[in-house]
């Protein structure tokens, strides 16, 4: 994981989830390497709200759940951070973690224009009953950020088992 300054390199944003696809990642690191450009990893903690903004120090989050304190927050950048660096592991993309706070749409276009991304990258949602409850009531992160950013929005697609099956 690099610090978050990336020299006039305009970085990429790509949305993370503990059990997102692989594909995501994986993508995400291919055209950063390509481009040359740095990666910002960010996950979107929906259990808290954003009560203070400041890109240039820490922000203020308040918790939905009281229970959930910073050891929480510890375990899940953490775990986190393994994920992409086994993703990242034997590439040379640069990258770092940043933990945001608030609806995942919102929070990818803001921390987006604010660092100067060129591109949002996320993932297609998870299948299952669950997924499809969640996108019901709470809309797709990538049709959002689709229709409300000025900047390009690349969505992952999952592989199909089939698809996965044949590249092996």
């Amino acid at each position: 994981m690099a610090a978050e300054n990336f020299s006039g390199r305009i970085p990429l944003v790509v949305g993370v989830l503990p059990d997102q696809h692989v594909e995501v990642l994986q993508t995400a690191r291919t055209l950063a390497e390509q481009l040359g450009v740095p990666l910002v990893c960010a996950y979107v903690d929906e259990a808290s709200y954003l009560v203070e903004w400041d890109p240039a120090r820490e922000t203020h989050r308040m918790s939905l759940h009281p229970e959930k304190d910073d050891e929480d927050v510890a375990a899940v950048r953490s775990d986190l951070g393994k994920l992409i660096g086994d993703a990242m592991d034997g590439g040379s993309a640069d990258w770092t973690l940043r933990l945001l706070a608030g609806d995942p749409a919102r929070a990818l276009g803001r921390l987006a224009e604010d660092i100067h991304a060129s591109m949002i990258i996320v993932g297609t949602p998870e299948p299952g009953l669950g997924h499809r409850i969640s996108e019901a009531l709470n809309g797709s992160v990538a049709a959002w950020l689709s229709h409300h950013q000025r900047r390009p929005v690349l969505i992952v697609p999952q592989k199909k088992p089939q698809e996965a099956a044949r590249k092996n």
